[in-house]
């Protein structure tokens, strides 16, 4: 699985920190960090939940290494 984020889309609700804190973080102005683009298999609920619950649609994930 892989994930990015739009930084640009980012609303600052946290709401992907608060899924999976060890994927996502926010920087001084808020916006959304992606730690672990490549997120272990045990992480991927979390990832995925914090896709779904993320206001602005930032979060994008897909199934193999490259976003093609």
């Amino acid at each position: 699985m892989w994930v990015r984020a739009d930084r640009e889309r980012c609303i600052s609700g946290g709401r992907c920190m608060a899924a999976t804190s060890g994927v996502f973080d926010q920087d001084d102005e808020g916006l959304v960090v992606v730690l672990t683009p490549s997120p272990a298999s045990e992480e991927e609920a979390g990832v995925r939940r914090a896709a779904f619950l993320c206001p602005a649609q930032a979060i994008r994930i897909g199934e193999s290494s490259t976003e093609g």
